[in-house]
C-alpha cells in the first residue's frame, strides 16, 4: 500500500552521478511495477552543494535529475543544504495530499541515520518501509554501501549532532500565522507570578488544524515532537520563561495533581509548585486551561479541566493542593479560566449532561435534546465557590468582563484558538501557564 517513495541521493558518490538516470529509470520501474498505487508520487532528495571538489568540477547531478523530473511527472526533486531541510520539505509535500505510507530507498549506509531524522521529524501517524539503494551496471546490481547490521544504533555524539541540525534547521523557519500573542489576566499580579493563555499563532507547525504555534505532540497527530519544541522555545522567549524549567500535566481527564518536588504520578491534570522560575502549564483545544495563583503565600498551580475533569472536581483539587502543601488560605487564591469551548457550541450526549444538570440547572441549554448544550464554565465557578473560593476572585471573561477577551470560545474562532470540537482528530492544542517571578 505504499503511497509514495523517497529516494535518498544525498550522499551518492562521485563516480555513480553520471548514471542517474539509469537509476532512476531502473527504480522507477520497479516501483510502478510493485506498487499498489497506479503512479505513486517519488521524491528525491539530494545536497544542494553536491559536487566533485578534488577535480574542480561542477556536478552533473542536479541538472541530471532536473532534466528527468521533467520527464517524470510523478517525480519531485527536493534539493537542500542538510538532511533536515530536505526530509521537512518532503515532510510538508506528504502532508499536503495527507499521504504516510512511505518507501524509503537509500544507501544501505545511511539507514541507521536516516531514522534518527524520522524520530525527530516524524510521527507514528506516518509509515516507512526501508530498501538498500541499488545501482544497475553490467547486469548486475551493486550495493552502494555494506549494510549496517540492523538494529545497530549511532554513536551518542552523532545523534546530537543530527538533533542539532534539526534545531537549527527549525531555528530558521517564519513564524506563521503572524507574531506571537499571549493573553494575560490583570485579575493575577505580574509583579509575583508571570503568566498567559497562548493563541495559535506565531509557530511553525503547518498543518491547516494544527497551525502555527501548536504546542502538545502524540503519535495520533501529524506535528512532530521537534516542531512543537521549537513552538515552546519561541514561546518561552516572548513571555521570559526558561523552557528547560517548563513542566505540562500529563492529562487523563480525571482529577490527580502533582504537587512539583514529589513523586510524579504517570498521569495527572493538575499541577502546583511555589518554587520560582518553575513554570507549569495546562492544555486545552476545548477543555479549560485553569490558573491558580496565591500571592499571599507565593505559589501557583494550573488544570487542564474538560468534561470529566469538572465533574471530577479537578479545579478544587487543585486548590485542595495548594491548601494542604503551602498552607494558602482558599480565599487568597486568584483563578482564571482559559478560553475554552463556549455553551454557544459544546455538546453532550443526555446521560453526561444530567450530571451537570445536578451541579446548577443552567448548566445545561435544552436538557430535553438528545445532546444538550453544555456550559462547563459556570459548572466550574460554581464548584469553586461551593469550595471556598471568592467569586470576585474567579475570572470568567464570559460572564465578569466582556471586553478582556481571556475566556474566548474556542470552537467560535478559528483564527485565534485550536478546537478538538470543531477540528476533528487532528487538532492543535493552547495552553495556559504560570510561574513565580525570581
Amino acid at each position: 500500500m505504499v503511497e509514495a517513495v523517497l529516494i535518498d541521493l544525498f550522499s551518492l558518490p562521485a563516480n555513480l552521478q553520471n548514471n542517474i538516470q539509469d537509476l532512476l529509470c531502473n527504480m522507477l520501474g520497479t516501483i510502478e511495477e510493485c506498487s499498489s498505487v497506479t503512479a505513486p508520487l517519488v521524491y528525491v532528495m539530494c545536497c544542494q552543494t553536491q559536487r566533485s571538489e578534488r577535480n574542480g568540477e561542477q556536478e552533473s547531478l542536479l541538472p541530471a535529475l532536473r532534466d528527468f523530473q521533467a520527464l517524470k511527472k510523478s517525480l519531485e526533486v527536493v534539493c537542500a543544504l542538510t538532511t533536515a531541510a530536505a526530509l521537512y520539505t518532503i515532510k510538508q509535500r506528504l502532508d499536503e495530499k495527507d499521504l504516510s505510507i512511505v518507501k524509503f530507498i537509500l544507501p544501505a549506509f545511511r539507514r541507521n541515520l536516516m531514522k534518527v531524522y524520522i524520530d525527530h521529524l516524524f510521527t507514528t501517524v506516518y509509515q516507512f518501509e526501508f530498501e538498500d539503494l541499488q545501482m544497475a551496471s553490467n547486469c548486475n546490481n551493486i550495493l552502494i554501501a555494506e549494510p549496517q547490521t540492523e538494529g545497530q544504533t549511532l554513536p551518542t555524539q552523532d545523534v546530537e549532532l543530527i538533533t542539532n541540525e534539526i534545531q537549527m534547521y527549525l531555528q530558521s523557519l517564519p513564524n506563521l500565522k503572524g507574531e506571537l500573542t499571549i493573553l494575560r489576566s490583570s485579575l493575577i499580579p505580574d509583579d509575583i507570578f508571570l503568566h498567559g493563555f497562548t493563541t495559535r499563532t506565531g509557530g511553525i507547525s503547518y498543518i491547516p488544524t494544527l497551525s502555527s504555534c501548536n504546542l502538545f505532540s502524540s503519535s495520533k497527530r501529524r506535528d512532530p515532537q521537534a516542531v512543537v519544541k521549537e513552538n515552546l522555545r519561541r514561546l518561552a522567549i516572548a513571555a521570559g520563561f526558561n523552557p528547560e524549567t517548563f513542566h505540562r500535566v500529563k492529562t487523563d481527564h480525571g482529577n490527580a495533581v502533582y504537587i512539583m518536588g514529589k513523586t510524579e504520578p504517570d498521569s495527572y491534570d493538575g499541577i502546583v509548585t511555589n518554587q520560582k522560575g518553575i513554570t507549569i502549564a495546562a492544555p486545552g483545544a476545548d477543555c479549560i486551561p485553569v490558573l491558580f495563583a496565591d500571592p499571599v503565600r507565593k505559589a501557583c498551580g494550573a488544570a487542564h479541566s474538560g468534561w470529566k475533569g469538572t465533574l471530577l472536581g479537578v479545579s478544587m483539587a487543585t486548590v485542595n493542593a495548594m491548601v494542604s502543601e503551602y498552607g494558602c488560605n482558599v480565599k487568597d487564591i486568584l483563578v482564571v479560566l482559559g478560553p475554552s469551548v463556549g455553551p454557544c457550541c459544546y455538546k453532550l450526549p443526555q446521560e453526561s449532561a444530567k450530571e451537570f444538570h445536578k451541579i446548577d440547572p443552567k448548566c445545561v441549554r435544552l436538557f430535553d435534546s438528545a445532546s444538550p448544550y453544555i456550559d462547563l464554565r459556570r459548572a466550574t465557578r460554581i464548584l469553586l465557590e461551593t469550595g471556598g473560593i471568592l467569586p470576585e476572585n474567579i475570572q470568567d471573561d464570559s460572564v465578569t468582563d466582556q471586553d478582556q477577551n481571556i475566556t474566548f470560545c474556542t470552537a467560535c474562532h478559528p483564527d485565534k484558538f485550536y478546537s478538538h470540537f470543531r477540528d476533528g482528530t487532528n487538532f492543535g492544542t493552547q495552553i495556559g501557564f504560570i510561574s513565580i517571578k525570581d
